[in-house]
């Protein structure tokens, strides 16, 4: 099957280019009478939309969501349902330099070997802007979770090198950055800043957690909670790597320090992130993504055309300097689209 889709029961499919008529979703799978409109679908669409922030691209997209189809007097109806976004702020001719030419880091060499083709308009399909459907289809998800209570939270860890050092929940919606250490969060904004003057790009790292999941969901051996959400985020294009609970630390401990005790209680501590043998625990899950830099940069770097002459190129444009912040809600969406198909899953074999 062609990887455009996702999910087993609650199933995703996006479709469009960065640079087409439009982008969009179709969600299948989704239970009936669960209530919906575009102010839910928008809420979570204007926390990914560009020209929000120093570190986000100038584009100007409003990122209207219009759902076509599967909603009747506001709640959905159990049939697919279809949420277009119109590209509103497309301005093609300032990729035509690169029509030619590989740019360092993105898709273009491994879209051309793969189809023999391209859309190099603003990276086609493979443009970051194809993350609009997944928040649109993850509002929906988290809508859905909503109703057992379940939330989904993503935040700033790191940018640039810069870690939060504390945490206070409240500051996440105080500052651009999504951090939780406002102290922090001034030092990203000097950081952006200088890197974003020398044609530069940042990395970083965004958290999640997960609170309220029940105990019980994920399947064995190939479908475990632990490796969709992984795959999940993994499937974002930025993301270079998932630590779930103590991650790669685990390496670095032994079985006495990582095993999570049970007491009578509840577990002693939380090792495992939340997931046992890839079914959760009923405890908090706690998942860390690492982002890579924006690869559009306005540092000159050595490349090929597409007849392997070499080349130098510089990329110009709108670009973002980090995906940080706005992949914060594509992390999220992503994760209540896992959670979601889970959910469904387990009730389908729950007595």
């Amino acid at each position: 099957m062609p990887g455009n889709t996702f999910g087993k029961l609650f199933c995703v499919t996006t479709w469009g280019e960065s640079h087409g008529q439009g982008i969009g979703v179709v969600i299948d799978g989704c239970p009936p009478c669960l209530p919906i409109d575009e102010s839910i679908i928008q809420k979570m669409l204007d926390r990914r939309r560009p020209g929000n922030t120093k570190s986000s691209t100038p584009r100007k997209e409003p990122d209207q969501a219009e759902i076509v189809s599967g909603i009747f007097e506001g709640k959905t109806t159990g049939t697919p349902i279809l949420i277009r976004i119109e590209n509103r702020d497309a301005r093609s001719d300032a990729y035509q330099p690169y029509a030619t030419l590989y740019r360092p880091g993105h898709g273009d060499f491994t879209y051309d070997k793969k189809y023999g083709i391209r859309d190099w308009r603003g990276g086609g399909r493979a443009s970051a802007r194809e993350t609009a459907s997944r928040v649109a289809a993850g509002a929906v998800a988290k809508a859905f979770l909503d109703r057992d209570n379940i939330r989904v939270t993503a935040y700033t860890e790191a940018l640039g090198g810069i870690a939060c050092e504390t945490f206070d929940a409240d500051a996440i919606a105080r500052n651009p950055f999504q951090a939780p250490d406002m102290t922090a969060a001034e030092r990203m904004e000097t950081r952006v800043e200088a890197v974003k003057a020398a044609g530069d790009s940042l990395g970083g790292i965004v958290a999640i957690r997960i609170e309220g999941i029940p105990p019980g969901l994920g399947e064995p051996v190939f479908d475990k909670l632990d490796a969709d959400l992984a795959k999940g985020l993994m499937s974002i294009g930025a993301v270079k790597g998932v630590e779930i609970g103590s991650g790669f630390s685990a390496a670095d401990m032994k079985g006495s320090e990582h095993n999570d005790g049970i007491l009578p209680g509840g577990f002693a501590s939380n090792n495992a992130g939340g997931i046992l043998a890839g079914i959760s625990t009923g405890q908090e899950i706690l998942l860390r993504v690492a982002v890579k830099p924006i690869p559009s940069i306005a540092i000159l770097q050595n490349t090929v055309d597409a007849d392997g002459n070499p080349q130098t190129i510089s990329v110009k444009g709108r670009h973002d300097i980090s995906a940080i912040p706005r992949i914060n809600v594509v992390c999220e969406a992503m994760v209540c689209l896992v959670l979601a198909d889970h959910l469904l899953r387990q009730r389908a074999i729950a007595l």
